[in-house]
């Protein structure tokens, strides 16, 4: 029977463990040195190698060694009767319990009478309590003491991705490790070896891409390898993994469409924006993931902006990070900024909408007047009758290109719009006409904003 790569290649020991080196080096010393904690805590992301952990540790705590003389040690032997039935999940003396199945206090007290017993084959009696954070107040509270003085023969475990949901009380008693995300190289190459094992040739190119989608989860890397070998796998049995096909399967495809929707609506062509998302919308596009990608491209966009040595980012094809410095030349940073927050706002309103559709068609209406709309700086340089600074084309500066008196807009399309022909650049306001006389001084300007709330 096939087993998917994130079982069969599931850590067995503290040296298979990846991006881990402060927990392993840390358990390596209290192991050597016999001062092991009697509650351990764990947390981190999804899949990132909590129940693992605490099964390597179940072990360590308990291998006899081949001989049957070893005390606990970070490298169980894997062949003794206790690490065979540790891994197989079925050793009596080591429970693991589900706290998102088993909430209520009554589970506590169960489990709280059973600490009292001594261990049947094994060294200790180690609980292992998964998802820990789903515990009710009062089951908490229930096995608080028993957590702080339990008998020398019992071992705890627990395992968390919501540590704020965890009482301090509890916290307190235990000896904690933050599992960390693994690294973008390091979780690559582990891609590699484990197809190296397969027999598969996976090109680096291709394990980064992966590796980056899976944002430091292990887990989610092997699951998602195991969807490409699927995916490239031909009639022969044969598998090519290849760098295009890749990005369609983790939806990284062409965003060339949403980076035009998105030029459109900062040059206020609301008009062919509208029909463009209407055009999307009939080719099967989501509006909710639309907007995720507009978001994403607002994020790229800024941190070319604001650091353009940080311009290379895997999930956007090479094409495509040409159009987004093209596009970063005639934007900055508060214009990017109001777009984040437009668009934030209507990711909350797209939850509650009954026609996703028409809620993204007004939350992008919203934007591109938003991005027409001069800043409060530009607001008091104009009051006060200051000349805004030109800015050359693309720099970057702390205000958003300057919007005198726009002309009203015309139809499908918004006042004071730029990329068009050249990036956003800063232009003078118009200058007042003099009065009658010559020597007369300038009529005073009448300047009218109409600020719209994002």
């Amino acid at each position: 029977m096939y087993r998917v790569l994130a079982r069969k290649y599931r850590p067995q020991t503290f040296a298979d463990l990846i991006g881990q080196e402060v927990l392993v080096r840390t358990l390596s010393n209290a192991f050597a040195s016999e001062r092991i904690a009697h509650a351990f805590l764990l947390t981190g992301i999804r899949g990132i190698g909590k129940t693992t952990t605490a099964r390597i540790i179940a072990r360590g705590l308990n291998c006899i060694g081949a001989d049957g003389q070893g005390q606990p040690t970070t490298d169980p032997c894997g062949v003794c009767p206790n690490c065979v039935a540790i891994a197989e999940d079925r050793h009596v003396d080591v429970i693991e319990m589900d706290a998102a199945s088993n909430t209520g206090v009554d589970n506590m007290r169960d489990l709280i009478d059973s600490v009292q017993y001594a261990p049947v084959s094994a060294r200790y009696k180690v609980y292992i309590i998964d998802e820990v954070h789903m515990l009710s107040k009062s089951a908490f509270n229930a096995i608080l003491k028993t957590l702080e003085e339990p008998p020398p023969h019992v071992k705890f475990i627990f395992a968390t991705t919501e540590l704020r949901k965890i009482p301090v009380t509890i916290i307190s008693r235990c000896q904690k490790f933050d599992l960390k995300r693994v690294e973008l190289e390091e979780l690559a190459q582990h891609l590699v070896n484990v197809c190296v094992k397969e027999a598969i040739a996976l090109p680096m190119e291709c394990a980064t891409l992966i590796a980056a989608a899976a944002e430091g989860s292990v887990r989610d890397a092997l699951s998602l390898l195991d969807q490409a070998i699927a995916m490239h796998t031909d009639a022969a049995g044969a598998v090519s993994l290849e760098v295009e096909s890749i990005r369609n399967m983790l939806g990284l495809a062409d965003k060339s469409q949403s980076f035009a929707l998105m030029k459109n609506i900062f040059t206020g062509h609301m008009e062919p924006a509208l029909t463009q998302v209407r055009t999307l919308n009939h080719q099967g596009a989501d509006a909710a993931m639309l907007l995720a990608d507009l978001l994403d491209i607002t994020h790229y966009l800024t941190r070319i902006c604001v650091a353009p040595a940080l311009a290379e980012n895997l999930h956007f094809a090479p094409n495509e990070q040409t159009i987004a410095r093209e596009m970063a030349g005639g934007l900055n940073v508060p214009m990017l900024t109001r777009a984040w927050g437009v668009l934030t706002k209507g990711v909350d309103e797209m939850r509650h909408a009954t026609n996703s559709l028409a809620t993204l068609e007004m939350i992008l209406v919203r934007l591109g007047y938003a991005s027409q709309l001069p800043t409060p700086a530009e607001l008091v340089r104009e009051l006060s009758g200051q000349r805004p600074e030109v800015r050359g084309q693309g720099s970057v500066t702390t205000d958003s290109a300057a919007h005198a008196v726009a002309p009203p807009p015309s139809r499908g399309r918004l006042g004071g719009g730029a990329l068009d022909s050249a990036p956003f650049m800063d232009s003078p306001p118009p200058q007042p006409s003099p009065r009658g006389g010559g020597g007369a001084a300038p009529a005073a300007r009448a300047v009218t904003y109409i600020i719209v709330a994002e």
